[in-house]
């Protein structure tokens, strides 16, 4: 078996049908670009249709592939600045680390992460630290995997408080076109999806989750179909009745355009409908 996925990728092929092609309430613009020396540039910048609130990002990546060495800089709207260093396959092979530093001019906050992820064969482990002046936040997962099946343990220490914050397992079962998996986040919320390629341009997926304590049960179904190499409709519907649907198309190479509505089944005549657009330019 190959190398399996991290922990926060475990069903990431049923939360992508679900989540990617949509941008309800959004006017959205992403562009991508990269220099004759190798820099990245990503801008993106989205406006709120319901607050009209405006907000953006830009990020620099610079790789230096023969030393396994990446530099990252990144600025938001809120003033936010973060860097970011990371040294893959360096040490030893199948091992990454990340240094990763925010800073607030505005408020004076500054925050310290120690990212560690080490993959090989049948395993992929991963251990992240929290600086903080009261006491650091250990954060660790571990994904196991063994002909398709896959175990997955995930879990947050505060040494500050000494207890656990976050204590969640997961169980799956992965192959080329079907992917099924299942997750108990801290004894009391129950999640569970399945993936399934029915064929070279339809994908669906369905979607289960419960809270211990609530009578009420969260389904959804969601489908994409490929209408030709450019072009692709999304559609999604949950038990709350919130129908969603999306349509994406790419206009010329490194052109992209997303349009993307939500209706309240239970409320069409009322309004609060949302709709969306979204550009993505790379070159």
């Amino acid at each position: 078996m190959a190398v399996p996925p991290a922990y926060a990728d475990l069903g990431k092929s049923a939360k992508d049908i679900f989540n990617k092609g949509y941008g309800f309430g959004l006017v959205k613009l992403d562009v991508k670009t990269k220099s004759a020396s190798g820099v990245e540039f990503k801008t993106s910048g989205s406006s709120n249709t319901d607050t009209s609130k405006v907000v953006g990002s830009l990020e620099t990546k610079y790789n230096r592939p023969e030393y396994g060495l990446t530099f990252t800089e990144k600025w938001n709207t809120d003033n936010t600045l973060g860097t970011e260093i990371a040294v893959e396959d360096q040490i030893t092979k199948g091992l990454k680390l990340t240094f990763d530093t925010t800073f607030s001019p505005n408020t004076g906050k500054k925050s310290g992460k120690v990212k560690t992820a080490y993959k090989r064969e049948y395993i992929n482990v991963g251990c992240d630290v929290d600086f903080d002046f009261a006491g650091p936040t250990i954060h660790g997962a571990a994904v196991i995997g063994y002909e398709g099946w896959l175990g997955g343990y995930q879990m947050s220490f505060d040494s500050a408080k000494s207890r656990m914050t976050k204590s969640n397992f997961a169980i799956g079962y992965k192959t080329a076109d079907f992917q099924l998996h299942t997750s108990v986040n801290d004894g009391a919320e129950f999640s569970g999806s399945i993936y399934q390629k029915s064929s070279d341009k339809l994908e669906t997926a369905i979607n289960l989750a419960w809270t211990a304590g609530n009578n009420s049960t969260n389904f959804g179904i969601a489908a994409k179909y490929q209408l030709d190499k450019d072009a692709s409709i999304s559609a999604k519907v949950n038990n709350s009745s919130l129908v969603g649907f999306g349509y994406t198309q790419s206009l010329r190479p490194g052109v992209k355009l997303t349009l993307s509505g939500l209706i309240d089944g239970k409320n069409i005549n009322v309004g609060g409908h949302k709709l969306g657009l979204g550009l993505e330019l790379e070159a």
